[in-house]
């Protein structure tokens, strides 16, 4: 199964970006991702734990503390996802195999490589390019 962390942690980042004078609910946010709002708020935990929101205690709502132009894919992939979950490789291969000897060291060398153009890539991409991307503010 495919994890999706990312892309919901973009849509509630998107979400109240959009709206930055409302104090967006975890409620509405659930409603527009299609999820459980226990889902939400522990996604805006991490956001809050990566440095890129903020919240009150008793206020709801979360205020993004850079500008979307200022904020990474991989700002808010280092938030939300760890990176050991993205290629993960199998546990315990037989190592008097001649594959199962050389596997885990040959598919770090490979993961590591993608792991880091991937993550080149995100760094190029702003929250402000996706919203724009989606023509965000004419449609809310």
């Amino acid at each position: 199964m495919a994890n999706s962390r990312l892309s919901v942690a973009i849509h509630i980042l998107s979400l109240i970006a959009s709206k930055p004078y409302e104090q967006i609910t975890s409620d509405s946010i659930a409603e527009s991702v299609n999820t459980n709002p226990v889902v939400i708020r522990r996604m805006c935990g991490l956001l809050k734990k990566g440095g890129i929101l903020t919240s009150r205690a008793g206020i709801s709502g979360a205020t993004l503390l850079k500008s979307p132009a200022d904020i990474t894919l991989l700002n808010i992939y280092l938030a939300v996802q760890s990176k050991s979950e993205w290629f993960a490789i199998h546990d315990h291969p037989n190592h008097h195999c001649p594959i199962g000897s050389k596997i885990h060291p040959t598919l770090n060398n490979a993961f590591s490589t993608i792991q880091q153009s991937m993550e080149k890539e995100l760094a190029q991409i702003t929250l402000q390019d996706i919203m724009d991307e989606m023509d965000i503010y004419s449609k809310i």
